[in-house]
């Protein structure tokens, strides 16, 4: 197991300009809500390109 507060945090720009903050394996893809879990051939999307723009760093 590892020790309490080991995992690197980055913090994400919301839609309504607040900050979450997400583990770096997020830092660049998101995973879908149920209304884009699927494509149009109705194959399972997995992943989500994030905007560049919506990273705003690792948490200080």
């Amino acid at each position: 197991m590892g020790k309490t507060g080991t995992t690197q945090w980055i913090k994400i720009k919301n839609r309504k300009g607040g900050q979450r903050l997400v583990p770096p394996k997020y830092q660049t893809y998101k995973k879908p809500g149920p209304n884009q879990k699927y494509t149009s051939d109705g194959l399972r999307r997995r992943r989500i390109k994030r905007s560049p723009k919506s990273i705003a760093g690792a948490k200080t």
